[in-house]
């Protein structure tokens, strides 16, 4: 099928016997952003798909080529995006680039740790609530200095209030071995349980979003990334629970 225009997310036309437009389709560059049209006609599944196939792109050194001033100019007016993505300030994970999506595409929330609070709430609950998005993506990375923190029960200013939030994934999980925030695989074990643990909360504390999902309307879902591989691990795509993660084998970075 002949590409009609590249696009960083799948835009479904039609009914039964949709057609499908790639996101990576070779044209000259991406320079528009997403409709609001388009975004409303992918589902909360699809998003998140569009988000592994990006993801693929990077990691395979076949990203999109971006014209981010034409993006900027398109989306001047107005931003439709299809997603909202909470991660760590980590400068190693930046979410636009490793899920290979332009100005306008995502929201994105970031703070140490991937954690949650009564401000990142609301946020979240404005992408979804007013603004549309789609999914809400729990992101975790390997060797995240948030997580060596709370483990060593670091305090320092207002860092130490932000540990807490990571204190209940410590202690939630099980480890067979080292529980050192020197072993790499007791590191990534608990940053496992800390997206689980993220989720959870985004559940239980916001009615909007939770119901939002139970209406099939957003889809929550959790990921790790390898800092070492590129590679996202999408963890929680189906709105099920999270298994904690614990094994001195665990992929080390």
């Amino acid at each position: 099928m002949a590409p009609i225009r590249r696009r960083r997310f799948l835009a479904t036309l039609g009914g039964a016997g949709c057609v499908v437009v790639r996101l990576d389709a070779q044209l000259s560059g991406p320079t528009e952003t997403l409709s609001k049209a388009e975004r409303d006609r992918m589902t909360p599944a699809q998003v998140i798909d569009e988000l592994k196939k990006g993801n693929e792109r990077f990691r395979s050194g076949t990203s999109t080529r971006q014209d981010y001033r034409k993006q900027q100019r398109a989306s001047a007016e107005a931003q439709y995006p299809a997603a909202v993505v909470l991660g760590c300030i980590d400068s190693r994970a930046p979410a636009e680039i490793i899920f290979d999506v332009g100005i306008g595409d995502t929201f994105n929330a970031r703070i140490a740790g991937n954690i949650v609070d009564d401000d990142l709430l609301g946020s979240l609950e404005f992408a979804c609530s007013v603004a549309g998005a789609k999914a809400v993506l729990v992101l975790g990375h390997t060797a995240c200095g948030a997580i060596k923190g709370a483990i060593d029960h670091v305090t320092l200013g207002n860092l130490t209030g932000l540990l807490a939030h990571i204190q209940p994934a410590v202690a939630a999980t099980e480890f067979t071995g080292q529980r050192s925030s020197k072993n790499p695989a007791y590191v990534d074990a608990v940053a496992r349980t800390n997206v689980n643990h993220s989720i959870d909360v985004l559940r239980r504390r916001s009615a909007l979003l939770a119901d939002l999902e139970k209406e099939g309307k957003i889809q929550i879902a959790g990921a790790m990334y390898d800092l070492s591989t590129g590679v996202v691990d999408f963890v929680d795509v189906n709105g099920s629970p999270l298994r904690h993660t614990a094994s001195p084998s665990h992929p080390q970075p």
